[in-house]
């Protein structure tokens, strides 16, 4: 067994090199150690048999992954089911729709070919981070003590749950109305080709793939369309199919990025906006969520339509425990995660955002672009990382230096003034700090952008 790197312990998953800083045997053990976690929370009874879902991506280590995965969980007396190669959404809306005891997805999201990874759910899609279980695993994984049980647990195979989550998206939106608009898709040969081919089948649009083969190689480019150059193919094809709007997905298909017809990158905030707008007509009054890095025109359009916004940290598991505490009905994050707060489960359903904003635009009367263009209201700066020896005289020197602003330490800390607005955050792994501005005017974007880049420095 290849000794494990600590270090993969992160905030919100479990996640490292494969073969470098843990092998197949962490998966073993990971099983058993999860099975401890779940007997130790409260909702456990000791005459119910624990039911967990497992699921993995298309990377090249995690069926090996998730055989052994599977290993753990059997030798430790819990009943699988096997999902198959699934996206992470599909594992989460299993494990809700089913009233499975948890989840286990296999997979390293947007990262490398080099990586693989672990994220975990109880009942109901309840994320597990670092506060809530990581660091109970981390501790009985690195002890490896485990005492098995004579009683094997059952293995179930359940690899059409994916017609499932396709079929409770469609009940949820009125698809009669969707118009055969043209839609580039690029899946980075991950996860989100599963849903997005399976959602084509049965609406009238004209689906241009791109990439839609799985492959853990990554032989087009990285999954991860938060970078710009990730999303470059997509640009031109949308471009030269003078295609309606174009979709891109991540390696494990849990976040979403849109494109206009232009070719352009739509901020999320203003999908998220547009999103608020959506939901609020299913459920007025509604509190809907977003993070701490500015986008305003979310807030904007959340009170437009009578919703209630609230702020959330940054980081989907933090997000989800918020949105159930508070009965949040939708949120959406920077990152391109949006969340929905169902009977199922609070998690991303991107089936269901992706059709919702089919229908939107199926009613509109003009491109994509020049509807879009009405909300780009605020310049913003785009997030900017520094490495910094202590985080917290960072954000003592901000509080500082702007003592007339409105000041939030949700997350970080938060500045806000009439006409610019701004968070300074830090790395949950790093001794790094992220600032993320946002103004009425581009120039001051940049003259303020500067001058706490030369504050944080």
């Amino acid at each position: 067994m290849l000794p494990i790197n600590s270090k993969i312990f992160k905030a919100y998953d479990i996640r490292g090199i494969y073969e470098e800083d843990f092998d197949n045997e962490l998966a073993y053990i990971l099983g058993l150690a999860f099975i401890e976690l779940r007997k130790n929370d409260s909702d456990y009874t000791k005459e119910a048999t624990l039911k967990i879902a497992v699921g993995c991506d298309m990377r090249l280590s995690s069926p090996a992954l998730k055989d052994n995965l599977i290993r753990g969980l059997l030798a430790g007396g819990v009943d699988v089911i096997d999902l198959g190669i699934v996206a992470t959404p599909t594992l989460y809306f299993a494990v809700g729709k089913n009233n499975y005891s948890g989840g286990i997805m296999v997979s390293a999201s947007h990262n490398p070919k080099e990586w693989n990874g672990f994220k975990m759910v109880r009942s109901k899609g309840i994320p597990v981070s670092g506060e809530t279980g990581i660091e109970f695993i981390k501790e009985k994984v690195l002890e490896n003590k485990f005492i098995l049980t004579q009683n094997q647990g059952v293995l179930t195979k359940a690899y059409e749950i994916i017609d499932e989550e396709i079929n409770y998206a469609f009940g949820r939106v009125d698809i009669e109305k969707i118009k055969p608009l043209t839609v580039v898709a690029d899946a980075a040969n991950s996860m989100g080709a599963t849903y997005l081919k399976k959602l084509s089948e049965k609406i009238p649009i004209k689906l241009i793939p791109l990439n839609f083969t799985l492959d853990g190689s990554f032989p087009a480019h990285e999954a991860d369309p938060l970078k710009e150059e990730n999303l470059e193919q997509l640009k031109k094809a949308v471009i030269d199919n003078q295609a309606d709007f174009g979709i891109s997905t991540d390696g494990d298909g849990d976040r979403i990025f849109f494109v206009d017809n232009s070719g352009k990158t739509i901020n999320p905030a203003i999908i998220r906006g547009l999103l608020a707008k959506l939901f609020l007509q299913e459920k007025p009054k509604a509190k809907i969520g977003y993070d701490v890095r500015p986008g305003k025109i979310t807030a904007d359009l959340i009170l437009e339509n009578g919703g209630e916004p609230v702020v959330t940290r940054v980081g989907h598991s933090l997000i989800k425990e918020q949105m159930i505490k508070e009965n949040i009905y939708f949120a959406g994050e920077s990152s391109g995660h949006f969340y929905l707060n169902t009977e199922l489960g609070c998690f991303e359903y991107p089936s269901i955002t992706i059709l919702k904003l089919l229908l939107e635009f199926s009613q509109i009367q003009e491109s994509i672009s020049h509807y879009v263009s009405r909300y780009e209201k605020y310049f913003a700066s785009g997030e900017i990382n520094r490495d910094v020896k202590d985080k917290e005289t960072v954000f003592k020197n901000i509080i500082k230096a702007f003592p007339d602003g409105k000041i939030e330490k949700l997350d970080g800390v938060s500045v806000t003034y009439p006409d610019f607005w701004f968070n300074v955050r830090g790395s949950n792994t790093e001794e790094k700090v992220r600032l993320n501005l946002e103004s009425t005017s581009d120039k001051l974007t940049q003259e303020k952008t500067k001058e706490i880049l030369k504050l944080i420095s």
